[in-house]
């Protein structure tokens, strides 16, 4: 019965796709048949350039301060990352994911620290609905030596005092949604960023208006502004958004309004 039902859900996957030619890598992560895909952030400010090191050895190489790679296919199983100054394998910083897993997403992001660089890693299971078309959002707070966050996104002129945070909580080397669930799921549409220290309502961040565009895959990654490791305040931190893809790209970063920086 397993099988019968696995081909079912294979058949409508196959005429979803062939009516409207969507993306193959979804349907095979929403199934676990995808192999593993990593990706890296370079979300350390005033850093060198930096190569992404798997089991040792280079994946990803030259990577440039917000430059986000293009997803790449590793194996299953127990998985050392790292990332070390370009032409050197002499980690900065590295982590460990236990068990990578089929029709994952991975995510490794280069971190400040309070002296030299950290590492954030995020294992993202990748449960978006196959007939479903929202644009995935998680948050990650890259600001050393901060408060926890709150970011909102949101429609343009909503009073946040009326709603609740989009993603709460956000604390250093930290994602909301956590490493190991689900992003969150919005509807495409023209939306606002806005940071707030954690419990306030008091923005301490808000973008311009962007588009979010459905099927996106946003991680939104706050970093101290360049040379800036002092507590959280107006104008001290940026929003970077960094999106999947197999593309490498660098990170958007999004301009505060209330400071215009």
């Amino acid at each position: 019965m397993k099988t019968i039902r696995t081909l079912a859900v294979l058949a409508s996957a196959a005429a979803l796709l062939s009516a409207c030619g969507g993306g193959g890598n979804d349907v095979g992560k929403e199934l676990g048949l995808q192999n593993p895909e990593v990706h890296f952030v370079h979300a350390l400010p005033g850093g060198g350039n930096v190569d992404f090191l798997v089991n040792g050895a280079a994946l990803q190489t030259n990577i440039a301060y917000k430059q986000v790679t293009n997803f790449a296919n590793i194996n299953t199983g127990n998985t050392t990352v790292a990332y070390a100054n370009t032409g050197s394998t002499t980690a900065i910083a590295s982590g460990n994911f236990p068990d990578v897993a089929k029709g994952h997403e991975y995510t490794v992001l280069a971190l400040p620290a309070l002296a030299g660089g950290d590492i954030g890693l995020i294992d993202d299971p990748f449960d978006k609905g196959l007939f479903s078309n929202s644009a995935r959002v998680r948050a990650f707070n890259a600001t050393v030596n901060a408060q926890n966050l709150d970011i909102y996104i949101v429609a343009p002129g909503t009073d946040i005092n009326t709603v609740a945070p989009t993603m709460a909580g956000v604390a250093y080397k930290n994602a909301v949604p956590a490493s190991g669930q689900d992003s969150n799921y919005l509807n495409g549409g023209t939306y606002v960023a806005i940071a707030t220290v954690s419990g306030s309502k008091t923005a301490i961040f808000q973008s311009a208006s962007f588009d979010l565009a459905n099927n996106a895959d946003w991680l939104i990654t706050s970093v101290p502004i360049s040379g800036t490791l002092s507590q959280l305040a107006v104008g001290q931190i940026h929003l970077l958004v960094a999106q999947g893809g197999n593309t490498s790209q660098p990170a958007v970063e999004l301009i505060n309004q209330l400071t215009g920086v």
